[in-house]
């Protein structure tokens, strides 16, 4: 369970540069929630995530995690609480190590450190059990080098890596954004089993509306700072990526052609087409 209450955060502070990223952000989700999160660029998703997870301290608010107060905790400290996946498929893994080396360390998440990082024989069949499902052609790769592996194959196990010993908090941060089409897919499919079998609390961050609706029992939607957007059971399922981006310019007061909102437009167009934001592909 996570709870959010009154969360601020402004950079560059008193200067020309100023940005109120977060303006009292309250949200609170049940365990076993899977909420996807949704808005323009700028609009503080990203933001929330990193306060989560302890990489920027908020100027006022509170954060738990299971009841623990988690505010002012390090990232390091915090993360035997957070299971993470970033945009980009090179973070999150070890690249010199192996790849049954990487899973054997994310199978001691919690525990005291050792210097030994490879596995016994039952949890090397576990973990070729667990790439086989992936359907990447990795189940008989566990002594390659991780930074060997394409970007797709790395995301893939970084999300084993996340979810192998269950996180209270799952955060994915647009983590199929650098994938291509057919591969992303094959995460995103990977996400959603392994979400509902742990039933796992978990915030994805998508720019990919259709994503937003297909997945999930829950979705907000952040502007400027705030939540202006929260559904979820059967009122989320009814959606439409019409019926969101109407809902959108109520709560936001404005009408989305609006020529002031740039980003806005931008995240628009691209709920409309359904397709992530141009990025770099890694394959």
């Amino acid at each position: 369970m996570l709870e959010i209450v009154n969360l601020r955060k402004t950079f560059f502070h008193g200067t020309p540069n100023e940005k109120k990223a977060l303006q009292g952000v309250n949200l609170r989700l049940k365990e076993g929630d899977f909420v996807t999160v949704i808005g323009s660029n700028g609009s503080g998703k990203s933001t929330l995530m990193n306060c989560i997870a302890g990489v920027f301290p908020p100027d006022e608010g509170q954060i738990k995690i299971n009841d623990v107060d988690v505010t002012k905790m390090s990232e390091f400290v915090r993360a035997r609480y957070i299971g993470r996946v970033f945009q980009d498929p090179m973070k999150g893994t070890a690249g010199d190590m192996q790849v049954e080396e990487n899973l054997a360390m994310a199978s001691r998440r919690g525990q005291p450190l050792s210097l030994r990082w490879s596995a016994d024989a039952s949890r090397k069949e576990t973990f070729t059990q667990l790439l086989k499902e992936l359907d990447l052609g990795l189940e008989n790769r566990l002594t390659t080098r991780i930074g060997t592996l394409s970007g797709g194959q790395r995301q893939a196990i970084t999300l084993l890596m996340a979810t192998l010993v269950k996180p209270q908090i799952l955060l994915l941060d647009e983590h199929t954004a650098a994938l291509d089409p057919k591969t992303a897919e094959k995460v995103l499919m990977l996400t959603k089993k392994r979400v509902e079998e742990g039933k796992l609390t978990t915030l994805m961050i998508t720019h990919n509306m259709r994503d937003a609706l297909r997945f999930g029992n829950r979705l907000i939607m952040m502007h400027e700072g705030r939540v202006v957007v929260d559904v979820e059971g059967e009122k989320k399922k009814n959606l439409t990526v019409q019926s969101l981006l109407q809902m959108f310019e109520r709560a936001s007061g404005s009408e989305f052609s609006d020529p002031d909102h740039t980003g806005k437009i931008s995240f628009f167009i691209q709920a409309l087409n359904a397709t992530p934001p141009k990025r770099r592909r890694r394959c």
